[in-house]
């Protein structure tokens, strides 16, 4: 009868290094990869809130806009001028013509 021989393999210091190396890799990996992810997902968030201020300032710009106008508008001004007592004098207006 043959007596069995066991091979034994032994583990050198290099190959537990590498092989802790790949270890760390197949978690590190899948951990970034989710953390960018959530990085990215927070930073169009982030994005999607600025539109909205940017929508609502341009929103209040025209809107303010639109007053300005309708209070600057000639009906307006002599408006005001009659309600604090100032009328309009045809006879004192002038008009220069520039003729070369």
């Amino acid at each position: 009868m043959k007596k069995s021989t066991k091979k034994s393999y032994r583990i050198m210091k290099g190959e537990k290094f590498i092989y802790a190396i790949i270890f760390l890799l197949l978690i590190a990996v899948p951990v970034a990869n989710v953390f960018t992810k959530a990085l990215l997902s927070e930073s169009n968030i982030q994005v999607e809130q600025l539109k909205n201020k940017i929508n609502n300032q341009e929103n209040l710009n025209e809107s303010l806009s639109m007053q300005i106008n309708e209070l600057a508008s000639l009906d307006k001004i002599q408006e005001v001028a009659k309600e604090i007592g100032l009328n309009y004098n045809y006879d004192n207006v002038k008009v220069i013509s520039n003729n070369h």
